[in-house]
């Protein structure tokens, strides 16, 4: 049994984002599929682990108890002071990483990951909220964009927990509405970050939250 288990599908970004960390670090580790598309992060067995209902969730067999976590943001933090990787060697970077982290949760992921969900969920990306969700995640990405310019990652000269964290959803540019075109640091920024060794897709790493007969692409 792996020391690690992941309750995630492909689907999530936020999945992805501990996924992509553990397989990175060359954790000890296995995905357990999430059918989120039938409901099953609010059944009354997933609240009982997760009350928020939400993926990733982290369970950490330490042996003689389990360690459960939920937020993905917690999770990278967690794994990163476990695995020793991906994580700040002083001060300063630790606060940068806690800064970017919450600029990703509150801005960028937010806005991007819940335009995605109503532009290919549920099809209603020219919805007048769909739109403004993606003029805000617009302008969390020329944030991000402006900040990656003349630098290799988002916090210091190395990848960081940081860099997993914000690239979550950026691996869908389509979905989100994204032109890669017009944010070339960014575009740059993934291919550091799919350079890595162990670098996987979210295809490679997590099932699918869909049954075979109603997925879609």
């Amino acid at each position: 049994m792996a020391r690690f288990t992941l309750d995630c599908f492909l689907e999530s970004g936020n999945a992805y984002k501990a996924a992509l960390m553990l397989e990175l670090s060359g954790a000890d580790w296995q995905a357990r599929r999430v059918a989120f598309f039938n409901g099953q992060t609010r059944s009354s067995e997933f609240r009982e682990m997760n009350i928020m209902g939400e993926v990733p969730v982290l369970t950490d067999d330490l042996g003689n108890r389990n360690l459960v976590l939920s937020q993905s943001g917690v999770i990278l933090d967690y794994l990163a002071g476990e695995l020793g990787r991906f994580g700040p060697t002083n001060e300063l970077e630790r606060r940068e990483i806690l800064r970017w982290l919450l600029w990703d949760n509150h801005k960028l992921t937010s806005y991007s990951a819940t335009y995605r969900f109503m532009n290919r969920f549920q099809e209603k990306g020219e919805d007048p909220a769909a739109q403004f969700l993606l003029g805000r995640a617009r302008s969390a990405w020329k944030v991000l964009d402006a900040h990656l310019e003349g630098r290799d990652f988002v916090v210091a000269g190395h990848p960081t927990i940081a860099d997993l964290s914000l690239c979550g959803y950026l691996f869908w540019p389509e979905e989100i509405g994204m032109d890669l075109a017009a944010h070339p640091n960014i575009q740059a920024w993934l291919d550091r970050i799919t350079a890595l060794p162990g670098y996987k897709r979210p295809e490679e790493l997590m099932p699918s939250g869909m049954d075979p007969e109603t997925a879609t692409a």
